[in-house]
């Protein structure tokens, strides 16, 4: 396998669609995400995922378990594998941000274009974790 580099912040913010994979790795997985103003990627539960997500534009806010964190440029959250969550873009502008699965969450070249088609995706692949 061959190893990945780009330019992170530049792709983050040129990043349009709702989810977009960018690497997936044997053990981890570099995913581009955008929050519409007042999208959310919705309550979830990754049983075996740990997630690292980073903020490089827009304003909102993250539930982990019983806890709430305000969101902007330059936040990170660390997601403990079982731990309910969701991020909530509550801004005008869209929330633009990267997200490393540990391990991969979604198929290799996964493009969501928006939330209703990557809700659509999961309801076809019954996808509950």
């Amino acid at each position: 396998m061959q190893g990945f580099h780009v330019s992170l912040e530049q792709a983050t913010l040129s990043n349009d669609d709702f989810r977009r994979v960018l690497f997936t790795a044997k053990h981890m997985q570099l995913v581009l995400m955008t929050l519409q103003s007042g999208e959310e990627i919705g309550l979830e539960t990754h049983d075996t995922h740990d997630q690292f997500i980073r903020v490089e534009e827009g304003e909102g806010k993250a539930i982990i378990g019983n806890e709430e964190f305000s969101l902007m440029d330059g936040s990170a959250i660390i997601v403990p594998a079982g731990s309910q969550h969701n991020v909530i873009n509550s801004g005008e502008k869209p929330m633009k941000l990267y997200t490393v699965y540990a391990p991969a969450e979604h198929p290799d070249g996964t493009v969501h274009h928006n939330k209703a088609e990557a809700d659509e995706y999961e309801k076809e692949h019954h996808h509950a974790e």
